[in-house]
């Protein structure tokens, strides 16, 4: 029977938000070290890179809840405790920041005699404008809208993430592609999410693996070969898809797109 460990000293993992990210961050370098893993070894076996788990480790970003269930499991140590922290971290990023100081009351105006003026009708020019104004302030209204509704993450917050969980795949578009016998690799960019990733279309049976690279960092997903898994792999931030490449390896034959220039 497999046997889990408790994280850290027995006392409450709970607390104020403010102190949530950097107790987070102890706690999972606490794991790393049982796990007895190097940062390559924890990227030869989780969907994130080397460089990924450099910053999730050293406090210079917040990890995506995956990362850390994997790292519990890793470790053999309960999720619970842990994932309410990243809870509280994560409430605490997306906290908005506190309102700029309010400018002095300005000295009162001395009062004025009122006088009488006369409204002349307003004039087509007028009228123009003044609908054009409206027009303009509607579709702007409308345009926010949209760019709310199109990305629900964007950039490092979707690094890690599968572009089926979020919306990013509304607007994405296919930068490179490569055939190869019965298997085709794309690599996709979205826009509005900023980010990249590899999709893969087969009809080969087995074992498949799905990997993005951007930079110095990459991401992959491996699945089994099941009707139902995915085929795509986790997302990477990216300002724009170049120097993205795509790759797929499907029962055992690699596949990669040319990086885009």
């Amino acid at each position: 029977m497999e046997s889990h460990v408790t994280v850290g000293p027995q006392q409450p993992l709970s607390g104020p938000d403010d102190d949530a990210g950097p107790l987070l961050t102890e706690r999972l370098r606490l794991l790393k070290r049982r796990t007895g893993l190097s940062l390559a070894a924890l990227a030869s076996v989780t969907p994130f890179s080397k460089s990924t788990w450099h910053r999730y480790l050293n406090g210079a970003q917040l990890p995506p809840r995956a990362a850390v269930e994997a790292l519990a499991r890793l470790a053999h140590a309960e999720p619970g405790a842990l994932l309410s922290l990243w809870d509280a971290a994560a409430r605490e990023q997306s906290r908005p920041a506190p309102p700029p100081p309010r400018a002095p009351t300005p000295a009162p105006v001395p009062s004025v005699r009122p006088r009488r003026f006369r409204l002349r009708p307003p004039t087509r020019a007028l009228v123009a404008l003044a609908a054009m104004a409206t027009t303009v302030a509607v579709t702007a209204g409308a345009a926010g809208v949209l760019d709310h509704t199109v990305a629900s993450c964007r950039g490092s917050g979707c690094q890690g993430a599968l572009p089926s969980s979020e919306t990013c795949a509304r607007d994405a578009r296919t930068e490179s592609v490569v055939t190869r016998a019965r298997q085709v690799v794309l690599l996709r960019y979205s826009p509005s999410c900023a980010t990249v990733w590899s999709e893969v279309r087969t009809r080969v049976a087995g074992a498949r693996e799905i990997s993005i690279r951007a930079g110095q960092d990459e991401l992959s997903a491996e699945y089994p070969g099941h009707r139902s898994d995915g085929y795509s792999s986790p997302m990477l931030a990216a300002a724009d898809p170049r120097g993205a490449q795509a790759c797929a390896e499907v029962g055992g034959q690699p596949v990669c797109t040319g990086p885009v220039h």
